[in-house]
């Protein structure tokens, strides 16, 4: 459900009298709203769970968790950093913390595995394949995302530029001469960044091709993208956890590399003699 909010306000005339007072809670409270229990959501309106349960199931989402998902891709990107602290903390119980963000990120992996668009991430893979230049943009938190998948994507393309982002003026400065026959891939989550959005106007005004890495269909990206590989970030405190994109990133690289076996086999046999004279990693007989 892309704006489970405009769901909502269709309904309202057919919700019965609890029901409206849990749909009146979730549009003026939405920010809290997308981070409740159903049972907690339900103490906020003086309803019972099961009735917050029958409220999504009417709105035709996969149950609470259904709802609470699309109410969450909603808020994220607007979320301060103060309000994710105060609702990362609300949803911790704070006795093992390793164990608990450890356990949500394999959980975004597994979420990751069911979602992503397996035709999408091929025709992503043919994109890059077949770009006369591949240009990386990551902003903010995604600037190493970026970086990862720059350096992994060299040994695969000799065509692969990193777009720097220092300073915002210096981006167009290396994207001044992109244009037909190139890819951008530009990479973004909440809360998303204006420079990386208008970055990637930039580059599809100009004729580039843009592969969205980002989110959710409603990401600010997508609006400029021909291809979008969509996988979530945790919410963890104030930081982004990254697993699932970063596992995403690994299957793109993974599977170009894949398609470029003869030319990956040839780069690797010339590094590993270049770092054999060099003692690159050191020698085995100097221990």
């Amino acid at each position: 459900m892309n704006d489970v909010l405009l769901q909502i306000r269709s309904g309202m005339d057919s919700f019965s009298k609890t029901q409206k007072k849990i749909a009146d809670y979730i549009l003026h409270h939405t920010d809290q709203a997308a981070f409740l229990t159903a049972k907690k959501l339900g103490e906020a309106v003086h309803a019972s769970e099961s009735t917050v349960v029958r409220f999504a199931a009417q709105l035709g989402c996969q149950g609470y968790p259904g709802m609470q998902r699309a109410l969450q891709e909603l808020v994220r990107g607007r979320l301060t950093s103060v309000q994710r602290i105060r609702v990362s903390r609300e949803q911790s119980s704070g006795s093992d913390v390793v164990g608990e963000v450890m356990q949500q990120d394999m959980e975004s992996i597994h979420a990751a595995i069911a979602r992503v668009d397996r035709r999408e991430f091929d025709r992503v893979a043919d994109m890059l394949l077949q770009a006369q230049r591949i240009f990386i943009l990551g902003v903010r938190s995604s600037s190493f995302l970026a970086g990862y998948l720059n350096f992994y994507l060299h040994l695969v393309f000799e065509n692969v530029i990193l777009v720097q982002n220092s300073a915002a003026g210096e981006i167009y400065e290396q994207l001044v001469h992109i244009g037909e026959g190139d890819v951008l891939l530009g990479i973004s989550f909440p809360r998303y960044s204006i420079t990386a959005v208008d970055a990637v106007q930039y580059a599809h005004d100009r004729g580039a091709k843009v592969i969205a890495i980002t989110d959710s269909t409603i990401s600010p990206l997508c609006r400029w993208a021909e291809a979008a590989l969509l996988v979530r970030s945790n919410m963890i405190s104030f930081v982004d956890s990254m697993a699932a994109p970063l596992s995403l990133l690994n299957a793109l690289i993974a599977e170009v590399g894949r398609r470029r076996k003869d030319e990956v086999d040839g780069i690797f046999d010339e590094m590993e003699r270049v770092w054999s004279a060099h003692s690159i990693f050191g020698r085995l007989d100097d221990e």
